[in-house]
């Protein structure tokens, strides 16, 4: 059994998901015509406003920039770009988008002046000139302004500068200038409405570009000549000052050359002057040591003769053999003769002669001594006073010498540069006429033969889309938000509740009512077989027990509550005694629609028990309908339809008639249809399709809830079957085809 109830869910869960294409073509339909109006309004107004526009025509030119130009000379590195950079492109770029090129543009056209590209302003309205005019002089006799009139003017130049201003203004949002993806070209597309005029602004604009850029190459070159003129004085001051103090110091230290081994020569004497310093100091140290130990031995010849300057000296080392030779003479000879012997006298007297010349040799080799020591004082001393004049002259010399490599290398510094400076001079002067471009035209821009904008075709056909297309949009977003009830689906789905029948809406003059007898019209088949489609459903409602008094309202009024009960008693009249009671005692119409005068006692005069049944019947003779009107309108006629009088006279009309149409007021108004419901077997609630708002309609419903009675249907009323899908989804409610058939054979 769980399975059983739970197929049926998802049955409805699927059905809910499942996209219903039918009903969103029922919904393009219905709304077809409006969506097709709209559509041909605005492409017709689009079509009005492209023939208006003034066409605009567009030319491209294609400019080539060199990234990099051949190089002349080394010059350039004083005024070329660095063309090898990223930003390169981008830099050239902003230079012809720049205000700077867009001005010489205007200036070399004359767009200024220009009307096609400056039209004149429109002339104004002479009367609203002479009404300002009025009014200026107005306030200048209330607000005297002292102010100079051709100083308040604008000035003719001041007038040139902003028409010049404005064609520039004009003239950039006209342009449009793009580089080629990964290449070294450059767009230019220039728009007008003059097609020549297109073109010439699109290849000025490219020459104007190429002679910024020549101009500025030029300029730079001027501005470098200049800066080079000026230096060039200033190092010829320069160099003329630094070869004049050199002259002068050769002049003042009486110098021709220092360079040829002067200084050399001064260097060489004084280092060996040094040397012979550095000799004689150790002559004097070694003579110094000797005559010290001679000035201590003082006269002992003994101790003189130990010395080993004296004992190593080679004439006391000869006088020494002689003195040996002698004493070893008169040792031999004492061994054979004695002292008086004349040999051992002249040997003894040879002893003593070589012993006496050694002695005088030693004291001669004492006096040499003293004498070399001092000799070696004033040699030394000499040397000294000559090395300390050799050292000063070579400090002079070597002073003199940088001070003068200091003033050469001014000069040569100063020599170079002023010939460098003059080189550099003379090449910028050369190049000053010489113009190397660094773009080209790569394709001029040609006069355009067709209009670029605006697209006529395009536009209206963009048009007629895009309004269709919006309407339709719309036309969905308005059935969404449409809160009416206009087809079965919306009864049973938004209400919850059955549908026992539609009533079409039938074509007729605005604020006009339907026919009374449309029923009975051979003209009226559609709206006749509606009605009886609503009397067969309520007729199967319940077969065992019919309803017998049936009650009809609506939730507001002017939905059509009177009109279907007044039909409905028709349908039931002719299958059986049928009568009709206006139960509106507030604002009743059944009497109207029947020509029942105002004076007819009714309703109200049956309750009150003033009339009596037959007094308040009328009788329809064309349909055989009877008819109790609302009678006299009373003061309190809820209290009086909730009375027992009422429910008496129902039942006793039920004994009467087969069926009891009874009309009341609208639910959502007051709640007279409630009270008069416990009277009747059934209620039927006319819904006004795409009319009364969902919410309302169940608000009504609900009310009868409250009391206890249900409603056993609802009626569609005023259904427009070319807008609906009712007259293909549920065909059975009438037969269109054979009461069309009927009336055309």
């Amino acid at each position: 059994m769980a399975s059983n109830m739970r197929e049926p869910i998802q049955s409805a869960l699927l059905d809910d998901e499942t996209i219903d294409f039918a009903h969103y073509w029922q919904v393009f339909k219905r709304y077809a015509g409006r969506i097709i109006v709209l559509a041909v309004l605005c492409t017709i107004l689009m079509a009005i406003i492209t023939n208006r526009m003034t066409p605009q025509y567009r030319a491209k030119a294609s400019l080539l920039i060199e990234s990099q130009p051949a190089k002349v000379t080394s010059i350039e590195e004083v005024y070329n770009a660095d063309t090898s950079r990223k930003d390169y492109m981008q830099t050239q770029y902003q230079i012809i988008t720049s205000r700077h090129i867009a001005r010489r543009v205007v200036e070399e056209l004359e767009l200024a002046h220009n009307p096609v590209f400056m039209p004149p302003a429109p002339q104004e309205d002479p009367l609203l000139a002479k009404a300002k005019s009025w009014v200026k002089q107005q306030l200048a006799a209330y607000m005297p302004v002292e102010q100079d009139e051709q100083a308040a003017s604008p000035d003719a130049e001041t007038q040139e500068e902003r028409r010049l201003r404005a064609a520039t203004n004009r003239l950039m949002n006209a342009l449009q200038i793009a580089l080629v993806s990964n290449t070294q070209v450059m767009e230019i597309t220039a728009t007008s409405t003059s097609p020549e005029l297109a073109a010439a602004i699109a290849n000025t604009v490219g020459e104007v570009y190429v002679e910024n850029y020549l101009q500025a190459k030029v300029d730079m070159t001027t501005k470098a000549t200049s800066f080079l003129s000026e230096s060039m004085e200033g190092l010829r001051a320069k160099l003329a000052a630094a070869e004049r103090e050199l002259a002068q110091f050769y002049e003042k230290n009486q110098l021709v050359n220092l360079d040829n081994g002067v200084i050399s020569l001064a260097a060489e004497e004084l280092e060996e002057l040094s040397d012979q310093l550095r000799s004689a100091q150790k002559t004097l140290d070694q003579n110094r040591i000797i005559y010290q130990q001679t000035q201590t031995s003082g006269a002992d010849y003994s101790a003189l003769a130990r010395l080993p300057e004296v004992l190593n000296h080679s004439t006391i080392q000869s006088v020494r053999q002689q003195e040996a030779a002698a004493l070893s003479r008169v040792s031999e000879l004492s061994k054979v003769y004695g002292p008086k012997h004349p040999k051992m006298i002249a040997a003894n007297s040879e002893l003593n002669s070589a012993r006496d010349t050694l002695q005088t040799q030693i004291r001669d080799l004492i006096s040499s001594i003293a004498t070399q020591y001092r000799a070696s004082q004033d040699k030394v001393a000499d040397l000294q006073d000559k090395v300390s004049e050799a050292k000063a002259e070579y400090r002079k010399l070597s002073n003199l010498e940088n001070r003068r490599r200091a003033l050469q290398r001014e000069v040569d510094i100063n020599q170079q540069l002023y010939s460098s400076m003059f080189t550099r001079l003379k090449e910028t002067s050369e190049l000053g006429g010489f113009k190397s471009a660094n773009a080209r035209l790569l394709d001029a821009a040609v006069v355009p033969g067709n209009p670029a904008k605006p697209n006529k075709s395009l536009l209206v056909a963009a048009a007629f889309i895009v309004s269709f297309g919006f309407g339709v949009v719309l036309a969905f977003v308005l059935e969404a938000m449409n809160s009416g009830v206009r087809s079965v689906d919306d009864v049973e789905k938004k209400l919850g509740q059955r549908m026992l029948g539609l009533i079409p809406t039938m074509p007729r003059k605005r604020r006009q009512s339907i026919p009374l007898r449309a029923y009975f019209a051979n003209t009226s088949h559609q709206f006749s077989e509606a009605v009886r489609t609503l009397r067969t459903s309520l007729s199967l409602m319940n077969i065992d027990k019919p309803p017998q008094a049936i009650l009809v309202t609506s939730s507001v009024p002017k939905e059509g509550k009177t009109t279907v009960s007044i039909n409905l008693a028709f349908a039931l009249g002719q299958l059986d005694s049928t009568i009709l009671i206006d139960a509106d005692l507030r604002r009743p119409s059944v009497g109207k629609h029947f020509g029942v005068p105002n004076y007819q006692p009714g309703l109200s005069n049956l309750i009150m028990h003033t009339h009596t049944l037959d007094e308040c019947l009328v009788h329809d003779e064309k349909s055989g309908l009877d008819l109790i009107s609302a009678g006299t309108i009373p003061s309190n006629p809820q209290e009086l339809l909730a009375g027992d009088g009422f429910q008496a006279l129902v039942a006793t009309l039920k004994q009467r008639y087969r069926h009891v149409v009874v009309d009341t007021a609208p639910t959502q108004a007051v709640s007279d249809a409630m009270v008069v419901s416990k009277s009747c077997d059934s209620v039927i609630y006319v819904v006004r399709a795409d009319s009364t708002s969902e919410k309302m309609i169940v608000s009504g419903l609900g009310r009868f809830l409250q009391v206890g009675h249900r409603v056993d249907g609802v009626v569609l009323n005023q259904v427009d079957l070319r807008k609906s899908d009712v007259a293909e989804r549920y065909g059975g409610f009438y037969d269109q085809y054979d009461y069309r058939s009927q009336a055309t054979g």
